[in-house]
């Protein structure tokens, strides 16, 4: 089976949810079949070479889940990139817009190393809005961007040209 397949064979839509009129990707089956996951992690690596990459971040929550298997799949580190208020230490942060108000990312001030390429990896691409935040904030916190990868992205919505001119590497677009 391709891996688009795959990630789409795990996918459930829950209707209204966070909201009413709002159809929710349910990626927690996908996260729940270990080879499923598995095959998921290695297709990411695949994509990028593990040679590519220093450290892999991961944006809040399931995202965490992602890099940390990467970074256990390639010997690398992982970063959470939190939601403000997170993180114990001094912080660098990134406040971006939501449809409704506003929204800050953090990570530790001292996370990457100056030049410390960084795959960031996320769950979904919907609107760009977090994605675009964190590379900003890998970037103002010394990481080089070497990567961005995601499991599903909502082609729709359109999220891709927020982040041009960087690449999107998405296993599963709709």
């Amino acid at each position: 089976m391709e891996i688009a397949e795959l990630v789409a064979s795990k996918v459930l839509d829950v209707p209204d949810f966070p909201k009413p009129g709002v159809l929710f990707k349910d990626l927690m089956p996908l996260f729940a079949d270990g080879p499923a996951f598995a095959a998921t992690i290695d297709a990411i690596v695949a994509e990028h070479g593990a040679g590519s990459f220093d450290v892999v971040a991961g944006i809040e929550a399931r995202g965490f889940v992602i890099a940390a298997a990467i970074a256990y799949a390639t010997g690398k580190g992982v970063v959470p990139v939190r939601k403000a208020g997170k993180l114990p230490r001094a912080t660098v942060s990134a406040t971006y817009a939501l449809e409704y108000g506003e929204a800050t990312l953090e990570v530790h001030a001292d996370a990457f190393l100056a030049g410390e390429r960084v795959l960031v990896v996320d769950d979904v691409l919907a609107t760009g809005g977090t994605a675009a935040a964190t590379l900003e904030l890998v970037e103002r916190a010394g990481g080089t961007v070497s990567g961005f990868s995601v499991l599903l992205e909502l082609s729709f919505l359109d999220g891709r040209s927020r982040l041009a001119p960087r690449p999107v590497h998405a296993l599963l677009t709709v």
